[in-house]
């Protein structure tokens, strides 16, 4: 099974933590509507012989799609590769965008999974992170969504923001619990170089991020989810059985997808792609039947390395097995060598799981996971 990510690159206004391609001008949505059409079409010989089971909308905000403008991709898609009886279709979107009325037209529409960027409930933090929501806004949305009879929901919120304290952090994950939302993704803020909170924190309007309080928010998260029966199946991500995001685990197990649109990405187990992070550009090109895309051959070892920093941030962890089958003994060697000290630290762990000798991070570990896995990084392996 295969997935097909669309790259919506337009937003009502920036947030001063983001550093996705995005623009905040929509004067080109027609013509990027037009140009992602065209890249939908061109680019289905790459699955001539997959299966699709999930179509995923990101940006930017594809929220700010109209329903017609939704239908004009998704017809384009079907139309073009062969799709999975009931797919899952994601879309990404914004608590200010979700009306009554658009949400209960996505009901009727194909989309099924609604992931929505709450960030938080409260309104400090959303001026903060200058989030084009309000709290009311955030509590609203949801209830509409759920009344409209969506229950695929997931919602996104961030932890370590300047100011927030643990039991603010508490209560946002309490209210989300009200909720009763089968899907959490949940992320450290990042202070990204060239964005507006880098500058701000620079000028000291904003405080320092604090690793610290980070961690201490993870671990309050991963606690309370854990009693109210989520699955931490990922380093962000925490699911419901049955609730696990299809189109997330795929890139985590290392499936095929095809990103569409400018500055998204697409894998197919050996080469790595990625479009042009510039709209107009992008634009030029497919209208004149060009793919604006970079594509890479990943050698052995990007395998492996890549392997390992997805494999380490979920609960399936990294097979020895697979280690030996896909890049040899030598490289099994290898990375229990340089785990040895990490098993030591309580921070990863070797479990049976079916039969298979799998290398895991623990709870302790989870949280340090991607500095981990670049320790256990083959820094040369034979193509």
């Amino acid at each position: 099974m295969s997935g097909i990510y669309i790259h919506f690159p337009f937003c009502k206004q920036a947030c001063h933590y983001c550093d996705f391609h995005f623009s905040t001008s929509l004067h080109k949505k027609e013509a990027m509507l037009n140009a992602l059409k065209k890249e939908i079409k061109l680019r289905k010989s790459e699955f001539k012989d997959e299966v699709v089971e999930t179509i995923y909308f990101g940006g930017g905000t594809p929220s700010l799609l109209s329903m017609d403008e939704l239908r004009f991709l998704l017809d384009e898609v079907y139309e073009n590769y062969n799709i999975v009886p009931s797919p899952e279709i994601t879309l990404e979107a914004n608590p200010d965008d979700l009306s009554s009325i658009k949400i209960n037209d996505l009901y009727k529409s194909p989309v099924n999974r609604l992931s929505i960027g709450i960030q938080s409930f409260f309104e400090e933090d959303l001026k903060l992170m200058n989030r084009a929501h309000n709290a009311e806004e955030a509590s609203r949305c949801i209830k509409e969504a759920q009344d409209a009879g969506f229950e695929n929901i997931s919602i996104d919120l961030i932890y370590g923001i300047p100011g927030m304290s643990n039991e603010r952090w508490i209560q946002n994950i309490e209210k989300t619990l009200a909720f009763q939302i089968p899907h959490i993704s949940s992320y450290a803020l990042t202070v990204e170089p060239r964005t507006a909170l880098e500058k701000l924190i620079e000028k000291g309007r904003i405080a320092p991020v604090d690793d610290e309080l980070a961690h201490q928010h993870f671990l309050s998260l991963v606690t309370i989810l854990k009693e109210n029966n989520f699955v931490h199946y990922e380093l962000s991500n925490f699911g419901k059985p049955g609730f696990f995001s299809k189109n997330n685990t795929a890139y985590w197990l290392g499936k095929k997808y095809i990103g569409i649109g400018p500055s998204a990405h697409s894998y197919d187990g050996n080469h790595r792609g990625w479009n042009i992070a510039n709209n107009p550009k992008y634009i030029k090109a497919l209208s004149n039947n060009e793919l604006p895309l970079e594509i890479e051959t990943l050698s052995k070892k990007d395998r492996y390395n890549e392997y390992i920093m997805t494999g380490l941030r979920t609960i399936w962890g990294v097979s020895t097995e697979r280690v030996v089958c896909d890049f040899g003994m030598l490289s099994k060697q290898h990375l229990l060598k340089q785990a040895e000290k990490y098993i030591k630290e309580g921070l990863l762990e070797i479990v049976t799981d079916k039969a298979t000798e799998v290398l895991r991070t623990t709870r302790k570990g989870k949280f340090l996971c991607d500095g981990i896995a670049s320790d256990l990084f083959l820094l040369n392996l034979e193509k």
